[in-house]
């Protein structure tokens, strides 16, 4: 009976924990872009990331690709659109 309750509660703990990893694995909230200048008004964008903004919405957890030399990052509200 003892080997039977261990094993039902390694099982709750594998499982939660697969849920945890999941819930972590949500779209992102932003989009991280490269933007440089253009001619006129016009500016070239390029993405290089994303950004997960925190639960209490004091911060973010941002994930890049690549860094622009300049270090002028625009993070701009996810849309549902796919780019």
């Amino acid at each position: 009976m003892v080997a039977a309750e261990n094993e039902e509660r390694e099982r709750n703990i594998n499982m939660s924990e697969t849920n945890k990893s999941e819930s972590t694995s949500k779209a992102p909230t932003h989009v991280a872009y490269q933007v440089r200048d253009g001619k006129g008004d016009k500016g070239f964008w390029t993405r290089i990331g994303a950004a997960w903004q925190h639960k209490d919405g004091k911060g973010f957890n941002i994930q890049l690709e690549s860094v622009p030399l300049d270090g002028r990052i625009t993070l701009r509200v996810a849309s549902e659109k796919k780019d």
